[in-house]
């Protein structure tokens, strides 16, 4: 008596690897494509020296913004390099002067929102709006 499923093609228990080889050679052809690409430099000429900014107040100070969007440290014109410097300079003082912030009206959002934001990094804590009564009746 002859067993019948011994005649009856049996199923293959063998793993197929070609799509892992064929997935791996992508990402391997991906990779020697894009590897090249994150080493290329671009130079830039960057100042150097260094940036003075003003001496701060020991007991008051006042960042405007004007309708020119030009930032002054009390009533001196300044970068937004040389307002951070200012701050810095002005935390490492004994005690924390007291900061007043005065833009004008028509001076632009983003600038407002920058200085605010390195106000905020600088740490201070003793900060004013003096004048914001004129916006009440917006």
């Amino acid at each position: 008596m002859t067993d019948r499923f011994l005649d009856e093609p049996r199923p293959m228990s063998d793993l197929n690897t070609t799509p892992l080889i064929d997935v791996m050679l992508v990402l391997l052809v991906m990779m020697i494509i894009t590897i090249p690409l994150q080493t290329h430099k671009v130079t830039l000429d960057l100042p150097t020296g260094d940036v003075t900014s003003p001496v701060p107040d020991p007991v008051r100070n006042l960042v405007t913004i004007g309708a020119d969007n030009v930032i002054r440290w009390n009533g001196s014109a300044v970068s937004a390099e040389q307002l951070r410097a200012a701050l810095r300079r002005s935390m490492t003082l004994p005690v924390e002067p007291a900061l007043d912030l005065l833009p004008a009206a028509e001076a632009r959002y983003e600038l407002v929102d920058a200085v605010f934001a390195d106000i905020k990094r600088a740490g201070v804590t003793k900060l004013g709006l003096p004048g914001n009564g004129a916006y009440g009746n917006f």
